[in-house]
This record gives structure tokens, sequence and C-alpha cells, in this order.
């Protein structure tokens, strides 16, 4: 008798999300199709399946049959496609004798020393982290190693190799490199987080909302302003929330303000004006870093509330309820979420708790107010 293959179903408003283990994919179907999957996954028979279907509606039993095999071939018995990396022997690759920079971090009262090749590699870590360095002590928690070998930007953590990104996967290095950083400022294996959003995660010091938005759309430049009217930046652009309690929890780095936003914020942040200008040809974007305003990168709070935030000259101030399924199309993408059976669980149960909105809007005054109100 073959293993069941793991699915998990959670129905939403009037469809069902379909979470696949083989490859940890979310699927929005027709509560049907979802219920035929299910049968597939009990190792109920496509015939008896397709029969039963018949039966009851007036479609032929082969049209039935035909659409669930494509059907368990596509969802069921789909291998992982994504372009996972293969793993590198770390015995293939030679660590330097010496590291040219060094910066030492100082987060809460954990402190981590990045060593790195060249100033090529201290740049696609150290601006976001700038504001943490510390001259202060000698000695050190955890040793993260930078370097580019062949090619491949390297990781090594306390002098565990974790892994190699080509040049173009630069953005999954930044990332991995982010979530070793997490598990050492909260102590939290890898397996213990439920996921990671590209969302900033905006605190009253009682709870948390997460503002989600495209590139462009004045997502951190609605942060700055947030943070500098009496809220709390969580965390920018990587926001972790834990499995065991379902929170979001801080994370250190600097907020990433683009050149068009720098006259919206000079008034309230002078600093900017001087700071260093970083032009990312890649990524067709010129950015500073604004330092968030949080104190303790321990603190984690709940999260309730989801918004999409857009800025739209001379638009009228627009908060609208949206639908959860609407809202999680759009948060999927560009999250990382754990492959962990009971974590896709306990996310989905999360994200069903959560109301949804979406702001436009094009004066400032409004939008805070705006927040401010969906807070209380």
């Amino acid at each position: 008798m073959t293993t069941p293959k793991k699915i998990h179903l959670f129905p939403i408003e009037d469809k069902t999300i379909v979470w696949f283990a083989a490859n940890n994919e979310y699927v929005i179907f027709e509560n049907e199709v979802a219920n035929i999957l299910q049968q597939c996954n009990s190792g109920i028979s496509v015939d008896e399946i397709a029969l039963a279907i018949s039966s009851k509606m007036d479609i032929p039993f082969t049209e039935i049959r035909n659409f669930i095999e494509e059907s368990e071939k596509q969802f069921l018995n789909k291998s992982l496609v994504e372009n996972i990396q293969l793993e590198k022997e770390a015995s293939k690759i030679k660590k330097p004798d010496t590291f040219e920079i060094s910066e030492t971090y100082l987060i809460n009262d954990i402190v981590c020393k990045v060593s790195f090749l060249s100033k090529k590699e201290r740049e696609l870590v150290h601006p976001k982290f700038a504001h943490l360095v510390t001259t202060d002590v000698h000695l050190h928690h955890h040793l993260f190693e930078v370097f580019i070998h062949q090619n491949e930007i390297i990781l090594y953590v306390n002098n565990v190799f974790i892994g190699a990104w080509y040049s173009e996967e630069v953005h999954y290095f930044q990332g991995k490199f982010s979530m070793e950083l997490i598990q050492k400022i909260h102590q939290k294996e890898e397996s213990k987080w439920m996921g990671v959003f590209h969302a900033s995660a905006v605190s009253d010091g009682k709870q948390s909302i997460l503002f989600l938005g495209d590139s462009g759309n004045g997502k951190s430049t609605s942060l700055a302003l947030l943070q500098a009217n009496g809220f709390t930046c969580l965390a920018d652009d990587f926001v972790p929330i834990a499995s065991e309690n379902k929170e979001v929890y801080s994370f250190p780095a600097a907020i990433s303000i683009k050149k068009n936003s720098l006259k919206v914020l000079d008034s309230l942040y002078p600093s900017l004006a001087n700071s260093i200008e970083y032009d990312y040809i890649r990524l067709n974007k010129i950015v500073r870093y604004l330092p968030p305003n949080n104190t303790d990168f321990t603190t984690h709070l709940p999260c309730k509330k989801l918004i999409f935030i857009k800025y739209e000259k001379e638009a009228d101030l627009q908060v609208n309820s949206i639908s959860k399924l609407e809202a999680f199309q759009q948060l999927i993408p560009d999250s990382w979420l754990s492959p962990l059976p009971e974590n896709a669980a306990i996310f989905l149960d999360w994200f069903a708790q959560l109301e949804c909105y979406k702001i436009k809007y094009s004066e400032n005054e409004k939008m805070i107010a705006a927040v401010r109100e969906l807070f209380e």
C-alpha cells in the first residue's frame, strides 16, 4: 500500500487553499477540485472517484476520469521544480587565509563579527547594518565569513559552511544571511520560524501591523513617516514570524529609502541628506539607509492586520477591506514559508485570523491618521 502524499486543505471564503508538502506550494482551488485531490491523497482510486462524481453530475465517466488523472499528475505527483541550488561540499571550497575587512555589529547584547574578503563582499551586507557597528568589544558571540570563490558567494557561520550562490542569486544569499542572523538574535533555529515576509512591520508598542506593496508603491517611505510619528519599526523588507506564538519578531536592518523619497523625508530625518548613497544597477534603484527607531531588537508582538499600501499622487485617501483570497495571492509570491507540515498548518491558521486592508493615499497626514485608527 502506497504512503499517502501529504497535503493540507484549508477552506477560505468560497475556495480552498491546498498546501503540497512535496514542493511547499500553496494553490487556491474550487472546493470541488480540492475535494477530489483530498480523495486521491487518501488512496481512493481514480475510477471510484470518477464513478461517484459522474453518477451525481451529468458528465461522462471518461471525461471525469481524465480530469482527475490530469489533476493528480499536475499537483499530487508533481516533483520539486524550483531552482534549488545543489549543496556544495565544504571540503571543495578553500576558505581564505585572511579577510581584508571585518565589521562588528552589536544587536542588544549579542555581538556578531562579520569578516569580508574585500569591499565587494562587504557591500552585499554592510549597508543595511552599518548603524549597528561597534568598536567597544573585542570578543564576539558569532562569526560570519563572506567571500567570493570561483564566482560564487560563500557563507560560513561559526566555521560551518552554510551555502554558495552565484552573483545572479545575490538576493538568496542576502536572505540566507538574514535568516542566520535572526536565529542568532532570537535563539531560534530555522525550524522554529513559520515564515519570513517581504513586508514592513510597524508597532504601537502593543501589537504590529504588516505593510506590503510592490516596489515603487511607497512602502518604505510610509514606514519612515510612521516611525517619525510615534510608531516603531520592527522590521523592513524581512519580517520573521515564529511558529510557537505566531508573533512578529524584530529584525535590525535599516530602512531603504529611494532617492525620489528624500524630499518627503528630509525635514524629518536631516541625517539622510549626508548619508551614503548606494547605486544598485541590477535593481535599477538608488537608495540610502535610514536606521530603525527600535531600541530593543528582542521585541516580538502579535500581528492582526495586513495592509497593502500605495502612494498615488493627488489620490483621495481610501481605506478598504479586501478579501483574504486577494491578500493571500499578493502575500505568497515574495515570502519564505517553512516547508514543515506543522508550520504550514500554523501559517494558514495565522492567516485566517488576519484582517486585510488596502490603503491608497497622497497626503501623508491622512495616511498616518488612518493607520493610527487601524491600530486603535
